[in-house]
Parts: structure tokens; C-alpha cells; sequence
């Protein structure tokens, strides 16, 4: 498994406009498909990024830290 995510491009007029299904909230947008899809690549990692913040927050400090790869 890699970090790989479903991209639903749609054109709007001169836009592009993405979504990913698997991650709600990430959309991107672009003149371009490729300038839309690294839009929504950002939007993805920033999305990911607050959610683990947000996921260790409340773990407590004494606990134990694994890093477990699934890739």
C-alpha cells in the first residue's frame, strides 16, 4: 500500500476542478490539469498533516511511540 489517492478532475469553463473522495475537504483547482492536481496534492498533505497533530495531541507523554510502515 502507498499513499496514493483517487483524483476526480472535472473542467469548469477555463478551470479545472479536483476532489478527492478519500480524504473529504481536499480540493483543488487550476488553469491547468497538472496545476489543478498539484493543488489538490497540497491540499492532501496539508489535510494529513493536521490530522496527525491533531490524532497525538491527546496521547499521553509516558505512552509509547511506534512507527509502523504500511507501505
Amino acid at each position: 500500500m502507498r499513499n496514493e489517492f483517487t483524483a476526480v478532475v472535472e473542467r469548469d469553463g477555463k478551470w479545472f476542478i479536483a476532489y478527492c473522495p478519500e480524504i473529504p475537504g481536499a480540493n483543488g483547482q487550476g488553469r491547468s490539469k497538472a496545476t489543478c492536481l498539484q493543488s489538490l496534492r497540497e491540499a492532501i498533505s496539508l489535510i494529513l498533516e493536521e490530522r496527525r497533530r491533531e490524532g497525538l495531541r491527546g496521547v499521553p507523554r509516558n505512552a509509547s511511540r511506534e512507527i509502523v510502515d504500511v507501505g
